[in-house]
């Protein structure tokens, strides 16, 4: 089987060696390539699309969440996993909002970067429970009003889809979901399934940022 192939896009030249390393250490993992700013990584990755790309969010020229942005709407196929190093960071949020598919901290253990990459690469999304609480807290402290359209997006959605789609933006995992709904995890997972599909989002992400926009998202 070939490795899983990694792109690195980080501004300190020390980081991105301390990542290659980590990362070469594996079998089923592989760095293909390396830039130090956004535009760099954009370029780089149209010329010769990977699997993952580690995207530091805070770069000169081009931040990554405008690199993060142009690797989405270019449907490379390269899926992005956002690394920073604050736990509350704007641009981390932004960055997901433009299209990646996960956000990890810096100082995050190496097996869990390392999970985060392959989990990332199989096409599921990445983000801690408790980050994903301290974003959003963060982020809608800063919002006053929902987007008007936000009633219409849910309408089609059962109690039950709701119930489970209140769980997933309060950051809970799918075996919190099925504790506290009292019902099987094989339950939850068609019920994130026809979220997804209701909702038109990729993954668990863009259902967090779906409940976010709606104003469903609870203390």
């Amino acid at each position: 089987m070939s490795p899983i192939t990694v792109f690195l896009a980080d501004d300190q030249a020390l980081v991105r060696s301390g990542f290659k390393m980590l990362i070469e250490a594996e079998d089923d993992l592989a760095v293909v390539g390396e830039a130090s700013d956004g535009a760099e990584a954009v370029a780089a990755l149209k010329a010769r699309p990977c699997d993952v790309v580690l995207m530091d969010v805070r770069m000169p020229v081009m931040d990554g969440v405008e690199a993060t942005r142009q690797i989405v709407e270019a449907d490379l196929g390269t899926r992005v996993l956002v690394l920073t190093t604050f736990d509350l960071d704007e641009y981390a949020f932004a960055a997901l909002r433009a299209g990646a598919s996960g956000f990890m901290l810096k100082d995050a253990r190496p097996t869990d970067l390392l999970n985060a990459i392959r989990n990332v690469a199989a096409g599921d999304a990445v983000m801690a429970p408790s980050t994903t609480r301290r974003l959003l807290d963060h982020v809608r402290s800063t919002l006053t009003t929902a987007p008007a359209d936000a009633d219409a997006r849910l309408a089609s959605l059962t109690d039950r889809e709701r119930e489970v789609l209140e769980r997933i933006a309060a950051g809970d995992t799918n075996a919190e979901i099925s504790k506290t709904l009292y019902m099987a995890e094989g339950t939850v997972k068609t019920h994130i399934g026809r979220l997804l599909s209701k909702l038109r989002c990729r993954d668990r992400v863009g259902l967090v940022l779906v409940a976010f926009d709606a104003g469903i998202v609870r203390h």
